[in-house]
């Protein structure tokens, strides 16, 4: 198939590149308000307790939006304060005004200490120089983050005298969001033109270093409009255009140098233009294809997830793999064909050798393959077999180790710099209020419930630890007592709400702990409790991500396995695939909970949350390990030709080996080298979990192109000789029938 693709595209190579070109025309022109139709969510399973609590909620009590947070900051006891008081009113004003009774997005209640004293302890600073105003905001994730920007803008920065700060979630989302759109340009600024300079090195010409680039092009304009019409159906993340901007640069990189490299073996082999194009794409294209196909699948699990954050980055990945692929199979044939010799146009080392009057090197390419520094370095690794299959995966634990401690937890406004005016404003809370007004719960109890039933049920919720008051429709009650009237316009149409204070972080451990006890009660008779808030909505993340990755593990492990299988036609080499990737991934995301969750190395600029991200190590471990099995297709590939080409003996075997990393040894490391400048854009980002993304993929890409590549896959496939191609019987004539193979 790959062949009458290629003879088709060489036949017609300018009607090709006209297609592609109004292709990416009407992409670019539809693609281009992509980022406007994302949204800056997405941690939550909608299908979790907490999501539940939260829709009730909104349908009944119009509540449940995202949190926002007024501070006010005088002198003395501000409680008191006339100048304090006057600012207040008119901030109520402006929330009044655009209150959802009035057609706007502010939920009520709108919480102060003048209304609610005893919720003091969280409204109230314990010196009394500062206190809050607490409400929420309508309109999800779409609209929440851009009402909670209007509002701040509404409220200012000073009245009366008195210093005015906002924050809460509401525009912790909407700053995410303003942050990653200037992150993606800083990225792009970082990685295209070091790539590209790096590129001219790579393929010794300018001509050929912008190829990969236009094919990049081609897959990041086509991504963002596939994206843009997946956003009038699903949601859709703001982060996902990071991975489109990494993925596409990065693959059509190496899918681009792995075809280039390959044609000009072919070239230099003897073979005319035509012929040369069409082997490439029969050999090497068959290598992107299956490779391409193999990223997919491992980005594609992602979509088993509820969560639409990870289930983006399957859309984004599924549909950036599939058009470079498709670009580098198709576009990068007929551009070889048009530019010819021209390919090579602009050698930049041949200009160097004329400036500095150098006599011409001996080319690599007709050098025998035994006399390149890959080989030797592979016959080095295949001698010495046995210590390296030793040493090698010990290390690669011990670096992994860190990971046993992994704590998973739920972003907030630490995730921003510290200098953002939500972070600051946060730390201050934490700092100078006794209770967090973010960390408060909310229980929704639906049924025919009892007066008697509730009264019971909020005594015996007061009383567990680090519980302050809970305030109920039947009475606000303390340790199991009630002292002071409840809120009777907290019951509704057959639901009561139950607002319950709380003394500890929502984000820690003992946040989990306390709504693990209150889920733990028993529901008043005749009624059914769910629960929600930050640290039941953090909770219930984390135990959906536990409860699906098995799922997505097995869906990716399947798969790979799979696919393996159809292109070497082992049943051992697959496994040896998965174990080495394991470990490889294993050092990596070690050093992500040594940095970035205990604070080694300063968290390198963030701040340690003392968790991850729950999303994130399952994100970077599909990527990571869709583009290490990326790599192990590339060497396996040329090292099964040798193979086929030989005598199939244990020598052969170890001459396969060395051969095989020889021959793309520095195509893997050079499109290593090039991925990993593109992830270390992302790790520029002042969003610290996207951070840890650009750094993690780093490491995971340098490791495994040097470690895994160079060293471990040698290594194993010396110490299993002729096993390395082994298959029973009934699988090798499935393999015959169904396999990849060479024609």
């Amino acid at each position: 198939m790959l062949s009458r693709v290629a003879e088709r595209v060489v036949a017609a190579p300018r009607i090709v590149l006209a297609i592609a070109v109004v292709i990416l025309a009407l992409s670019g022109v539809y693609g281009l308000g992509a980022a406007q139709k994302m949204l800056s969510g997405g941690f939550e399973d909608p299908s979790a307790e907490s999501s539940h609590a939260t829709a009730v909620l909104d349908e009944t009590f119009d509540r449940g939006g995202m949190q926002f947070v007024v501070k006010l900051d005088g002198d003395a006891d501000i409680s008191t304060n006339a100048d304090a008081i006057a600012a207040r009113d008119e901030i109520l004003a402006i929330l009044d005004a655009k209150s959802v009774a009035r057609g706007g997005y502010v939920q009520q209640p709108v919480m102060t200490v003048w209304n609610t004293p005893d919720l003091a302890g969280e409204l109230l600073s314990t010196d009394k120089t500062s206190t809050q105003i607490v409400t929420s905001i309508g309109g999800g994730d779409e609209q929440a983050p851009g009402n909670a920007e209007e509002l701040a803008d509404l409220v200012g920065t000073q009245r009366h005298g008195v210093d005015i700060s906002t924050g809460g979630m509401s525009l912790v989302y909407g700053q995410i969001n303003e942050q990653t759109s200037k992150d993606l340009a800083v990225a792009e600024a970082i990685a295209i033109p070091i790539s590209f300079l790096l590129l001219i090195v790579v393929f010794g010409g300018v001509v050929a270093a912008l190829l990969p680039v236009l094919i990049g092009g081609v897959a990041i304009v086509c991504t963002l409009a596939l994206l843009r019409l997946l956003t009038s159906f699903v949601d859709v993340s703001i982060f996902a255009l990071n991975l489109t901007t990494a993925m596409g640069l990065a693959l059509a990189i190496d899918y681009t140098l792995l075809m280039v490299t390959r044609y000009r073996e072919e070239v230099a082999r003897g073979l005319d233009r035509r012929a040369a194009i069409v082997r490439t794409v029969d050999t090497a294209g068959r290598t992107v294809a299956f490779s391409a196909v193999t990223v997919a699948l491992a980005l594609a699990a992602l979509a088993i997830f509820p969560m639409y954050f990870l289930r983006s980055f399957a859309y984004a990945g599924v549909g950036v793999v599939v058009v470079a692929a498709i670009a580098a199979l198709v576009v990068t044939p007929a551009l070889l064909m048009v530019l010819g010799d021209r390919v090579d146009a602009l050698d930049v080392r041949r200009a160097a050798r004329r400036l500095f009057r150098r006599p011409a090197t001996v080319d690599a390419a007709s050098k025998p393959i035994e006399e390149s520094g890959w080989y030797r370095l592979a016959s080095a690794v295949v001698r010495r077999a046995v210590p390296v299959a030793v040493i090698v995966p010990v290390l690669l634990l011990i670096l992994g180790a860190p990971f046993l401690n992994l704590k998973f937890g739920f972003p907030d406004e630490r995730v921003l710099p510290k200098d953002t005016a939500v972070h600051a404003m946060a730390d201050e809370t934490r700092a100078d209020f006794a209770q967090n007004s973010g960390g408060s719960v909310l229980a929704v109890i639906e049924g025919d419930v009892s007066q008697t039933d509730l009264r019971h049920y909020a005594a015996a919720v007061s009383k567990v630890g680090d519980v302050g008051a809970v305030t109920s429709p039947v009475g606000t009650f303390v340790d199991g007592n009630a002292v002071a009237p409840g809120a009777p316009g907290d019951a509704k149409d057959g639901v009561a709400l139950l607002s319950i204070s709380s003394d500890v972080d929502p984000m820690t451990d003992a946040g989990s702990d306390q709504i693990a006890a209150l889920r733990a009660l028993d529901a008043p008779p005749g009624g059914n409790v769910s629960y929600t808030g930050l640290a039941a909505v953090n909770a219930d993340a984390v135990d959906s991500m536990f409860a699906h990755l098995p799922w997505v593990l097995i869906v990716i492990a399947v798969a790979t396995y799979i696919l393996l299988f159809l292109f070497t036609g082992s049943v051992l080499l697959p496994l040896k695939a998965l174990v080495v990737n394991v470990l490889s991934l294993s050092a990596t995301f070690g050093a992500m909970v040594w940095i970035f969750q205990d604070g080694h190395l300063g968290a390198l600029g963030t701040t340690p949350l003392g968790y991850l991200v729950a999303t994130m190590p399952v994100l970077m471990f599909c990527i990571a390990f869709g583009l290490s099995m990326d790599y192990e297709v590339f060497l396996l590939g040329r090292i099964r030709e040798e193979w086929l080409a030989s005598d199939r003996t244990r020598a052969a075997n170890d001459h396969a080996v060395a051969v095989g990393l020889a021959r793309t040894g520095r195509v893997v490391t050079a499109a290593a080298l090039l991925m990993a400048i593109v992830f270390a854009g992302i790790a520029a980002s002042e969003v610290s979990f996207m951070r840890m993304f650009g750094v993690g993929l780093t490491l995971a890409v340098l490791m495994d192109a040097t470690v895994i590549r160079m060293f471990l896959v040698p290594a194993f496939m010396r110490l299993m000789g002729a096993w390395n191609w082994w298959a029973p019987g009934p699988l090798r004539r499935l393999h015959d029938r169904i396999g990849f193979k060479e024609e």
